[in-house]
């Protein structure tokens, strides 16, 4: 058994319109909203043992966020190719974790499609099919080794959006 944590990075800041897209950092919403997933992840033992994170700041902002709130601290592994990534290469990419939990953070549009391509069913919320800042899905997958992961074996686990958490 394997376990996708699919994370979208937290808000990012539009403030410096000079930035590169890459260099642009969390807003003070976004920073909130990863500390709230973190704490939302460990207390329900959705721990990755692995991260393999886009290496834009706003994804790495984000890891940093949610990584206090962890137990344990898992191997990070900062990924070019997962830099507004579509589908197929972050399938690529995540063939060859190594770990039996593996956290993957992205952008979108092309981490909404791979959640959507994923799953056999998808997640009775309306915010999935967008996948908005922060979004996570928790998925496990019946196989031995990522390796052998294919589109629409993701058993749904569950999925949260930062606003649900915020209390």
């Amino acid at each position: 058994m394997k376990r996708l944590i699919l994370t979208r990075h937290a808000k990012s800041s539009w403030d410096d319109p000079t930035m590169s897209d890459h260099d642009r950092p969390l807003n003070e919403r976004g920073k909130a909203a990863a500390t709230d997933l973190g704490q939302w992840l460990a207390s329900r033992g959705y721990v990755p043992q692995e991260v393999l994170c886009s290496d834009a700041l706003r994804t790495r902002k984000t890891f940093s966020g949610i990584a206090p709130a962890l137990p344990a601290t898992p191997v990070l592994e900062l990924k070019p190719a997962l830099y507004h990534a579509g589908p197929d290469v972050m399938m690529a990419v995540l063939k060859h974790a190594t770990a039996d939990t593996v956290m993957m953070l992205g952008h979108n549009p092309g981490i909404a499609e791979f959640a959507h391509r994923l799953v056999a069913k998808t997640p009775m919320s309306g915010d999935f099919t967008r996948y908005p800042t922060g979004a996570t899905l928790v998925v496990d997958f019946d196989i031995e080794s990522w390796a052998d992961l294919r589109f629409g074996q993701g058993i749904t686990v569950d999925f949260i959006v930062p606003s649900e958490i915020a209390g």
